[in-house]
């Protein structure tokens, strides 16, 4: 693929600085998304805060030009999901983009004994994360290797979930809401909440609908932005986000 060149692009180049929330669609990768707006706007500089598994969807926030600088922080926030996790499947990637690697029969558990083990995932745990994952070992993201059909041991990582619901039983079904702190991979949650009732859970969707203080009420949909012109784009980033992200930024800053 050609490098992207801002100078050979039909538009000026896009200047203003800010945060851009986009509601991602399915399918598309958090990067994806970043290729979109740079290559639909001419801007030279996007980054994005916290990556959604293709699957996902949701708030992404993304970073134009000098505001690609506090990335880093802008990823290290909170986040809030809502899910659905089926009971009786497992699968290698902990959700239904993976292969079927186990069935169970979930008859046995209650909707009572499903509220009480979602609920003891409150606070803060170790979590493994899982093998079809963006985290690199060696310099090779662990996908890639679970592709080869390699399986490496992953260390435990810190998380913190500090508040988790049932939003509706239609066993084997269930919906919930998490909110949990940085780098908590909800399908792994999923997953481990069928290990814990004994009959295996795959997740079964996923969407982002807070980071930080970042709302998806705020985002605007990729639909939208084709529809955008620049000038739109500009008074987006720069009416309705600027004051917030000036602020966020100069908290960023003073981390």
């Amino acid at each position: 693929m050609r490098k992207f060149d801002p100078k050979r692009h039909r538009l000026p180049i896009f200047n203003s600085d800010g945060i851009l929330l986009v509601d991602k669609p399915a399918t598309w990768t958090s990067f994806d998304v970043v290729n979109f707006v740079r290559a639909r706007f001419n801007i030279p500089k996007v980054g994005h805060c916290g990556t959604l598994d293709p699957a996902a969807t949701g708030l992404l926030v993304l970073v134009l030009g000098k505001f690609t600088r506090i990335s880093n922080s802008l990823s290290g926030v909170d986040k809030i999901y809502t899910g659905s996790l089926k009971l009786g499947i497992e699968t290698d990637s902990q959700d239904m983009d993976g292969n079927i690697i186990r069935e169970c029969d979930p008859s046995a558990v209650t909707e009572e004994a499903l509220h009480e083990t979602v609920m003891s995932f409150m606070g803060k745990s170790m979590q493994v994360p899982p093998m079809v994952s963006a985290l690199k070992k060696d310099g090779k993201k662990l996908y890639e290797l679970a592709r080869e059909g390699v399986e490496i041991e992953r260390e435990a990582r810190p998380i913190e979930v500090y508040d988790i619901k049932v939003d509706r039983v239609a066993l084997p079904d269930c919906d919930f809401t998490v909110h949990c702190s940085k780098g908590t991979y909800v399908r792994t949650i999923a997953s481990d909440i069928g290990s814990k009732l004994g009959c295996g859970a795959v997740l079964t969707g996923l969407r982002r609908i807070a980071s930080g203080k970042f709302s998806i009420e705020d985002a605007v949909s990729v639909d939208t932005l084709k529809t955008f012109e620049q000038a739109q784009l500009k008074e987006y980033v720069e009416k309705f986000l600027y004051e917030k992200a000036l602020k966020i930024a100069a908290e960023a800053a003073r981390k």
